[in-house]
């Protein structure tokens, strides 16, 4: 079956279609585009020079592609949602409306953060889920099956591993590594220059920190760092880490608990300051 292309579609004379592709009216089709078999364009969309859709790839009305963008097979793309320059996105994952996914960081004067020109553009692993109005920066890297929240942010030079999931309204601040299977729920802050281990699990309203000076004296660029936490720690609803602290493995914090110094693995701590209360039951440890 050929391609279904309605009337008011502008496609370039080098776009190679696949067949049995349904482009609605007023889609633009730049040079050298790739569209491979059972593909849909909604009304509007907009692929840029050098992009590359996979099988049976869905756009929903208005969604744009930047240059050499790649879509493997499957992926589906919701409303008005907008994929930047060079960013790939594994087979099978679903982007909800209105998100901006791969887009370039821009920090402000007053930032420890510098403006990056040379970032490598986002790559997203395979069936993964990106929640609606959710925004995910170049240079970062997203395993299989990650999840992401409506309303998340993920910034630039993160890494996430395998199946993590990061709830919806959370923030991922730049450069944080966070490791397969770990869980951040909703509205929780995950700071710059953290260090998640895998199987963590970080409850609703976490905050953490990485500036002791709170923004006053030069010399804080130099002592910046968040937490770490340490393999299947545990950290409670509402808790507070500080600058620098180590969260060992296994550590359980209670809700409400603020974290002033390293834990001891496997141990509950709970306060404010916290202090530790006794051991993890052994049925709870992994």
């Amino acid at each position: 079956m050929a391609a279904e292309i309605h009337s008011g579609a502008v496609i370039a004379a080098s776009a190679m279609i696949g067949k049995q592709v349904s482009i609605a009216p007023f889609c633009v089709i730049g040079e050298n585009v790739v569209i491979e078999d059972g593909a849909i364009l909604e009304p509007g969309c907009v692929l840029a020079d050098g992009v590359k859709v996979g099988k049976d790839v869905k756009l929903g009305c208005h969604v744009t592609l930047g240059n050499q963008v790649v879509l493997e097979a499957g992926v589906t793309a919701g409303d008005h949602t907008v994929v930047y320059p060079g960013t790939v996105i594994g087979e099978d994952t679903f982007v909800g409306s209105n998100s901006s996914i791969g887009r370039p960081p821009r920090a402000a004067a007053t930032s420890t953060v510098k403006n990056t020109e040379d970032l490598p553009p986002l790559t997203v692993g395979k069936k993964c889920t990106i929640g609606c109005s959710s925004v995910i920066y170049s240079g970062t890297e997203l395993g299989d099956g990650v999840f992401i929240g409506d309303r998340a942010l993920v910034r630039e030079r993160c890494m996430l591993g395998d199946k993590v999931v990061v709830g919806s309204g959370s923030a991922v601040e730049n450069n944080t590594r966070i490791g397969s299977f770990t869980k951040i729920q909703t509205g929780s802050y995950i700071t710059a220059y953290m260090e998640i281990e895998e199987n963590v699990f970080i409850a609703p309203m976490v905050t953490t920190t990485n500036d002791n000076y709170m923004g006053r004296t030069e010399k804080r660029f130099k002592h910046i760092k968040g937490a770490v936490i340490r393999r299947a720690a545990r950290i409670g609803g509402g808790a507070i880490l500080l600058p620098g602290i180590e969260v060992a493995e296994e550590t359980f914090v209670a809700a409400g608990s603020l974290i002033t110094k390293d834990t001891v693995a496997g141990k509950v701590y709970k306060g404010f300051p916290a202090k530790a209360v006794r051991d993890v039951p052994e049925d709870e440890l992994i």
